[in-house]
């Protein structure tokens, strides 16, 4: 079968397009002969995967002391399980938690409730394990939450109220079998 000849000028101009090259930088003395393609430059950003679309499996879990309290918490360590948390999940039992390890340095933390209908209270807190803020968060609120301090390098979510029932304060260390957060979490 012939294709017509009107039909080949899109395909031309995407070949066209495709084959032709634009340069930011003029070539340095002794590099790439003309006509050759370089070396394409090193990738410097990674895509931004965002969130799940639905919710996360279960993620591996570590038992934590506040106290003499023993809470099971599941440990939120890659991007994607940060990013996704709590959100389409339905509940949370009362001894349950999701601790979240952030990246980097100890910094603002700032925490929000898109897609998350479980209430839920955090603390923000310290690369040795101490709570230096507890927020009670609003289901479904996309309002960012934001840290007072820069020092914060883990963040616990329990359900809503939990501090406050197991007597859980500002202040309080938080340990694992490990030790401190900063030896369980190296």
């Amino acid at each position: 079968m012939k294709t017509p000849l009107p039909s080949l000028i899109p395909l031309a101009l995407a070949v066209l397009i495709a084959t032709s090259g634009c340069s930011r930088t003029p070539a340095a003395a002794g590099s790439t002969p003309q006509g050759s393609n370089p070396e394409p430059p090193p990738v410097t950003e990674t895509a931004f995967p965002g969130p799940l679309n639905h919710a996360q499996p279960k993620l591996r879990t570590v038992k934590l002391w506040l106290g003499s309290v023993e809470l099971e918490s599941e440990v939120a360590a890659r991007e994607v399980e940060i990013l996704t948390g709590m959100m389409f999940r339905e509940t949370m039992g009362e001894m349950e938690g999701m601790i979240f390890i952030l990246p980097g340095p100890p910094r603002k933390a700032s925490f929000y409730m898109r897609n998350t209908k479980v209430k839920l209270s955090c603390a923000y807190i310290n690369q040795e394990g101490k709570i230096l803020e507890v927020h009670d968060l609003t289901p479904l609120d996309e309002t960012p939450v934001e840290s007072m301090t820069d020092e914060v390098k883990y963040v616990l979510e329990v359900p809503q109220g939990w501090f406050q029932r197991h007597k859980i304060e500002v202040g309080a260390l938080i340990r694992s079998e490990k030790g401190t957060l900063r030896e369980t979490f190296r």
